[in-house]
C-alpha cells in the first residue's frame, strides 16, 4: 500500500489530549498533526524522534496534518490506526494473504448485529467478517494489545463469535506496525478481561491472523505471520 501524497518530516515535540501531537518540522516551523491512535502509545513515543506526518486533504480540518509514523530502536513504527484496514482490505482484495486468498467479493465497513467490520469477504460457498486491530507496542521481543483497556475491542471479539455461531467465518486480523519483535499476544496485565476473552473467541472458532508489517516513508507492506502466544 503506498501513500497517497508525499509524507513531509519533522520530529515529536509531545503528544497530548490523545489525538494532538505538536511537530517541529524540518524547517523548524511547529505545526498541530492529528493522532489517530486513541491508546497510550505504550514504547512508540520518544520526544525527539524523527517522524512523518501525511497533508489532510480537507481544507475545514482544523489540524492540517496526520501523525504516520516515528522512528524507534532503529526503524519506523506505523501510528496511524486506519491504514491497517486498508492494508488488509487490499490484501485480501488482492489474494495476497494465505487462508484469505480466494474471495470473489470483499468490501469494507459491513455490519453484524451492532458491531461494523473492517472487510467482509465471501464466494461462492462462504462469507467471512474481519475486524482489523492496529498493534504498536512492544514487551521485549512481543507485540501485545491492546495497550489500554478497550471496551470497543472486546465487543468485537464477542461479536465475531456470535458471526461463528450462525455458520460464517469470523476472523480477528492484528497488523503490527513494526519490525523490532518477534511474536503476538494479548496483554495480559493491561486488559485481562480482552486477553481472556480473545481465549474463549479462539475455542469458538474465531481465527486470529497476526504480522508484522514494513512501514517506511513510501509505504506499508504485511511481511510475514507472526506467532502467536496466548
Amino acid at each position: 500500500m503506498k501513500f497517497p501524497t508525499t509524507l513531509i518530516s519533522g520530529k515529536l515535540i509531545r503528544r497530548y489530549k490523545r489525538f494532538l501531537a505538536d511537530i517541529e518540522l524540518d524547517d523548524g516551523k511547529v505545526v498541530l498533526a492529528h493522532c489517530t491512535n486513541s491508546g497510550s502509545m505504550k514504547s512508540c513515543i520518544e520526544v525527539g524522534a524523527p517522524v512523518y506526518l501525511s497533508p489532510a486533504n480537507d481544507p475545514k480540518r482544523k489540524t492540517k496534518f496526520t501523525w504516520e509514523m516515528i522512528f524507534i530502536n532503529n526503524s519506523w513504527v506505523g501510528i496511524n490506526t486506519g491504514m491497517p484496514n486498508l492494508l488488509v482490505y487490499e490484501a485480501v482484495r488482492d489474494g495476497k494473504i494465505p487462508g484469505l486468498n480466494e474471495y470473489t467479493h470483499v468490501q469494507r465497513e459491513v455490519t453484524f448485529g451492532d458491531s461494523r467490520f473492517d472487510v467482509f469477504a465471501q464466494n461462492s460457498h462462504e462469507q467471512c467478517f474481519i475486524e482489523v486491530k492496529n498493534v504498536t507496542m512492544k514487551v521485549g521481543d512481543e507485540a501485545l494489545f491492546p495497550d489500554a483497556t478497550t471496551i470497543r475491542g472486546l465487543k468485537h471479539l464477542r461479536t465475531l463469535m456470535e458471526v461463528k455461531k450462525v455458520g460464517m467465518r469470523a476472523v480477528m486480523f492484528y497488523v503490527v506496525q513494526r519490525q523490532d519483535i518477534t511474536s503476538f499476544g494479548p496483554a495480559k496485565d493491561i486488559d485481562p478481561a480482552y486477553a481472556a476473552a480473545l481465549e474463549e473467541a479462539i475455542r469458538n472458532g474465531v481465527e486470529i491472523f497476526a504480522y508484522m508489517a514494513e512501514v517506511n516513508p513510501n509505504g506499508i507492506e504485511l511481511t510475514k505471520e507472526l506467532p502467536l502466544i496466548l
